[in-house]
């Protein structure tokens, strides 16, 4: 762990080493064992990591399915799989055998006061809730399901059912347009991750354990109810339509500029409305506009009303200058913007996005080579936790089986000799 800024984090062998005492890893001591795959259930995993948890990962023997998703590197490593995972500590067991299981069970169900803690999106044949806690009461088992019932789901599927398909694209284009973002996904494994916590401190203050569990359709649900779009559509709201990149009900959109690129724009609040005005000297065009529309563009509502015509003053502005000046302008007036970028252009110059934001790190992971990672976004107390490298698959094998779960080297060969755990492979190997 390290005080901002530091940048560069070089892949290493070990596990979970963190200094004790830093304020940037709360978790230090924390055990949690990892049955998982795909987004929300190891973003969870990796959340807690970065927080100083021991997360350990369990995948059957050859690795988990979702090892080979894209994007991946040159060399075949998943780029997908690697960024969620950093900073994990990884087994190989072959799941299908009851020795394979048991092992799997001593290791979750052991660790003292601060183990004893499973996050899993699959419930494996003896190693359900009731399984485990036959062994340990005080268990704290989260589970991601797809809906509430325990039927199946995916973010993809979730999504179609919950109207934001139908309101995302540009205005006039018919049938839904998905989102890119796996929303429901990263939202799941957050709202896991709170679970998790919550549960194992109401085990720190009674000894007891718990279930939780996160349904990814409950996820979606909560959140379009929260945000008041369920109940606007139940009340009778004005019905929702595509929008193109305006934004709903305030006012905001992108523009083009005089030198090809694009930036948006978000006006919140009256401070902005009148900031822009005196910016583009577009004030007297303006106060016309409303005497003849009858409407106050200081009022969010006013705004949304009438974006076309505010859009048709604007727009020339936008369009008579570069990027640089229009950013240069916007900034000194602490106005709401951003230009458009690829990832490519985001991307274009990792050295300055490494000095511009201490959230990324160059990072040295095997079979990738130095990259841009993620470090924890959370800043606790001047400390965040530091990117480190992903693992290979049953890279700690060895080392868990022999220093956590106190099992000889001998015990370890004759487990693998019978297939019950994978062959032990080096940081560098990448299957």
């Amino acid at each position: 762990m390290t005080r901002e800024p530091e940048q560069t984090t070089r892949a290493t062998g070990a596990g979970p080493a963190v200094p004790a005492g830093t304020a940037a890893a709360p978790l230090r001591g924390m055990r949690i064992v990892e049955l998982s795959a795909f987004v929300a259930a190891p973003l969870c995993g990796l959340t807690l990591a970065q927080l100083g948890a021991d997360v350990i990962r369990v995948e059957p023997i050859g690795g988990q399915v979702d090892r080979t998703r894209w994007p991946l590197a040159a060399s075949g490593t998943s780029l997908y799989w690697t960024g969620l995972n950093k900073g994990k500590r990884a087994i190989e067991v072959d799941l299908r055998s009851a020795e394979g299981r048991a092992l799997v069970t001593d290791l979750i169900t052991g660790g003292g006061p601060r183990g004893g803690i499973v996050v899993t999106n699959a419930e494996l044949p003896g190693l359900a809730y009731e399984d485990l806690r036959a062994h340990r009461p005080d268990l704290v088992y989260v589970r991601l399901t797809g809906r509430w019932d325990g039927r199946t789901a995916v973010d993809y599927t979730v999504s179609a059912e919950t109207g934001m398909p139908a309101i995302t694209g540009p205005a006039g284009v018919d049938g839904p347009v998905n989102h890119v973002l796996p929303a429901w996904d990263v939202a799941a494994g957050l709202y896991l991750a709170v679970g998790l916590l919550a549960a194992e401190r109401h085990r720190l203050l009674t000894g007891e354990g718990q279930q939780v569990t996160v349904a990814l359709h409950d996820v979606a649900l909560a959140t379009v109810a929260t945000l008041g779009y369920l109940a606007d559509a139940q009340l009778g709201g004005r019905p929702r339509a595509k929008d193109g990149n305006h934004v709903y009900g305030t006012y905001g959109r992108d523009f083009p500029t005089a030198d090809g690129h694009r930036v948006m724009l978000v006006v919140l609040t009256a401070r902005h409305w009148r900031d822009l005005l005196d910016l583009t000297g577009l004030g007297e065009a303006f106060a016309a506009v409303e005497r003849a529309l009858g409407a106050d563009f200081t009022r969010e509502g006013d705004r949304y009303a009438h974006r076309a015509v505010i859009d048709a003053l604007l727009e020339p502005w936008f369009a008579a200058r570069p990027l640089a000046e229009i950013e240069a302008e916007l900034s000194a007036r602490r106005l709401l913007h951003a230009p458009y970028r690829t990832f490519e252009e985001l991307a274009a110059d990792p050295a300055a996005l490494l000095a511009a934001n201490p959230v990324l790190a160059l990072l040295d992971q095997p079979g990738v080579g130095p990259h841009l990672a993620s470090r924890s976004p959370l800043v606790m107390n001047g400390e965040r936790g530091d990117a480190r490298p992903a693992p290979s698959v049953g890279q700690h094998t060895d080392e868990v089986l022999t220093e956590v779960l106190g099992r000889s080297p001998e015990h370890v060969a004759a487990l693998r000799e019978k297939g019950v755990v994978g062959r032990n492979r080096p940081a560098s190997k990448e299957d």
